[in-house]
């Protein structure tokens, strides 16, 4: 490490779309539109699901986990961004790219375990219908979703660690708008050959193995649902499991483009777009792809929006009469 300490730069320089400048202006727009819409959005989903009764249920348990996992995910990377762009010096210190490296690997390598899980309880809620609230218990939901972020911060000190460890020599201009393991592996100095064949044998393991295990639970919660005789009830499940049937080929589709495509000359910009897709545009839509979609959340909604109306109702009607109460002793009083 101390040979890493000596060749690392105080700062990198993020060149992102630097050669584009007439680029900046739209991209700062949508940077923080989703950044504010992921925040709203996912703020909503935790809070709806802690205050409504009706939502304390393991669906919604692992769903706030990943409203909170998209809040850091997002968190770790836009603001900065957003400073760099509205900056000449497109900066970020050594250690802020440690932590940006760090805390972006771990949230990607728990939202791959995270999807796999929340399959897993469709999968017993759909197949074993009777044996749910047996299987899925409480303590089962909090292993797995401790397991799922313990395994991806493991992942991330592995990674974190064996690409810092690589030499430098003094570059420092990442060709990239945050720091991620590709990016910083095109600027060691020395072949990176096993680097990138641990980085595959990794993203295989949490890229492919989970997807896997969610098309196989998927395969047989369709076999189940078609033999649904009521048409409410296929209905109802196909709708509960579309909206996470899209929210994991959002992600995976774009993580796997991302992680286990060859690299070829042509991929540079593209690979910097795939990013930004599965880093900020996917953590923004996946709270509209489950209110959309999901009746009990949207229901949800409204419950909880009528409760604040009517606890704003009561609290400015009591701060009224005290008002009024007040100002009739303070009448008296000068009388």
């Amino acid at each position: 490490m101390k040979g890493v300490n000596a060749s690392a730069p105080r700062e990198f320089i993020l060149l992102g779309f630097s050669d584009r400048p007439w680029l900046e202006l739209p991209l700062f727009v949508v940077f923080l539109v989703s950044y504010v819409l992921t925040i709203f959005g996912n703020l909503a989903i935790i809070a709806v699901s802690h205050l409504d009764p009706k939502l304390h249920t393991p669906m919604y348990f692992f769903l706030t986990n990943l409203s909170l996992l998209d809040l850091c995910y997002t968190t770790s990377t836009v603001p900065q961004m957003l400073v760099n762009i509205c900056s000449t010096r497109k900066v970020i210190s050594y250690g802020g790219c440690v932590a940006q490296l760090f805390i972006f690997l771990a949230l990607g390598s728990t939202e791959c375990l995270l999807l796999a899980v929340m399959s897993l309880d469709r999968f017993v809620a759909i197949c074993r219908p009777l044996r749910y609230s047996v299987v899925m218990h409480q303590r089962l939901c909090l292993q797995l979703a401790a397991a799922s972020w313990i395994s991806g911060f493991g992942n991330s000190v592995l990674q974190s660690t064996l690409t810092l460890q690589l030499p430098l020599c003094g570059r420092k201009e990442v060709d990239h708008f945050f720091c991620e393991v590709p990016a910083l592996l095109k600027l060691s100095c020395v072949d990176t050959t096993a680097n990138e064949a641990e980085l595959f044998f990794i993203s295989v393991l949490f890229l492919l193995l989970p997807l896997t295990l969610i098309l196989v639970s998927y395969a047989f919660i369709a076999r189940a649902v078609l033999r649904i005789q009521s048409a409410e009830g296929r209905r109802k499940a196909f709708g509960t499991c579309g909206s996470h049937l899209i929210v994991v080929s959002l992600f995976y589709g774009t993580a796997i483009s991302m992680y286990l495509q060859p690299p070829s000359p042509n991929s540079k910009d593209r690979g910097k777009m795939v990013s930004l897709f599965y880093g900020i545009i996917a953590p923004m839509l996946n709270p509209l792809i489950y209110t959309l979609r999901n009746k009990d959340v949207k229901g949800a909604f409204k419950r909880v929006i009528v409760l604040v109306m009517e606890m704003t109702s009561l609290v400015l009607s009591r701060k009224f009469l005290t008002d009024w109460v007040r100002l009739f002793f303070h009448f008296n009083r000068i009388l």
